[in-house]
């Protein structure tokens, strides 16, 4: 049940259905919040809807093609694939946590959420962005292991262990979302607008006026072990591997090992670099739009650029989705 708050309404002009009248000085309680989105002009909402859209529907598609390439070919049931074929499966949930809310607030010429549905926003977006965090650790020991260790990676990366770490990438994140969520009963009383197209913990804490200081507590420190300490371990696993593939003496088999390690150094690139600049960007007069920027990349263009880094760049999704096709096209002449 939404926790009714007491909110100041100083409001934008220019967004239908809400009032251009100046605020004033009183208090009105209120259980919703302003998402003003990248852009306040009322000119630029069908263009934003038609970009969002078809950002969401690459996205959609581009992952589906990815998980049933995996699914349909029995080459690419192995530890690296499965976990390749979970981090598609939340790259479908991610956006969806975020850019859905975004096209009906548009399409229905609506800015606000309410108080209850900005908390399940936050849950679910910081549980998938965890998850992402974790799958992709897991995908480096996997290749840290395979390169490494070849000898023992069937002992190692065993059915067993790779249900074990998928289970933890699920369990850990899901605890660091629901903590937040619970420490998110917050009260309110100063502007009630949030300047991004949705419920991003940081800027829905700096309108409260309760003590923040356990909330900032758990996004700084659990926060911080998920943008720095996880991106270390990937890059110690990578620099591992870097020298393991430099000690192999064939340019062939260097290739090839390389080649199974390039998509996802390119995607854990990508997804970090965008993800700690929200947290990280210097407090500028401009830095409100940067995170705007920032936090579109990683909440809504990493997802999408995802399948294109692995079916570009991986010869086996290729090869599966080339073989996919081939069986759809003999089914349906």
């Amino acid at each position: 049940m939404p926790i009714l708050i007491k909110l100041k309404y100083p409001v934008p002009t220019g967004i239908p259905g809400i009032s251009d009248t100046k605020p004033g000085n009183h208090m009105s309680s209120a259980s919703e919040f302003l998402l003003l989105g990248l852009s306040e002009q009322q000119g630029k909402q069908p263009l934003l809807f038609s970009i969002f859209l078809s950002v969401y529907l690459v996205t959609v598609v581009g992952n589906v093609v990815i998980i049933m390439a995996i699914g349909s070919d029995p080459h690419l049931h192995t530890p690296m694939y499965f976990f390749l074929a979970n981090f598609s499966l939340n790259n479908l949930y991610l956006p969806s946590s975020t850019v859905s809310r975004v096209l009906v607030n548009i399409q229905a010429h609506r800015h606000t959420i309410t108080y209850a549905g900005c908390l399940s926003q936050i849950y679910f977006f910081l549980w998938f962005i965890g998850l992402d965090v974790f799958l992709l650790a897991a995908m480096a020991y996997d290749r840290l292991v395979a390169i490494c260790h070849p000898l023992l990676y069937t002992l190692v990366m065993s059915p067993r262990c790779s249900i074990l770490l998928l289970v933890m990438s699920l369990i850990l994140p899901h605890s660091y979302s629901l903590i937040h969520t619970i420490l998110a009963h917050l009260s309110f009383c100063t502007d009630n607008i949030i300047h991004y197209f949705f419920c991003e913990p940081l800027p829905m804490l700096k309108l409260s006026c309760s003590n923040t200081y356990a909330n900032r507590c758990v996004l700084i420190y659990s926060g911080g072990t998920l943008t720095i300490l996880s991106p270390l371990l990937i890059i110690i696993s990578y620099v591992r591997i870097v020298a393991a593939i430099v000690r192999i003496p064939s340019a062939i088999g260097k290739w090839k090992a390389f080649s199974t390690c390039g998509s996802q150094l390119s995607a854990v690139c990508l997804f970090y670099v965008s993800a700690i600049g929200v947290y990280f960007i210097s407090s500028t007069a401009d830095s409100a739009s940067k995170d705007r920027i920032a936090a579109v990349m990683y909440a809504v263009v990493t997802p999408m650029l995802n399948p294109s880094i692995y079916i570009l760049r991986n010869k086996d999704i290729k090869s599966a989705l080339g073989r996919l096709l081939s069986r759809r096209a003999l089914q349906y002449p």
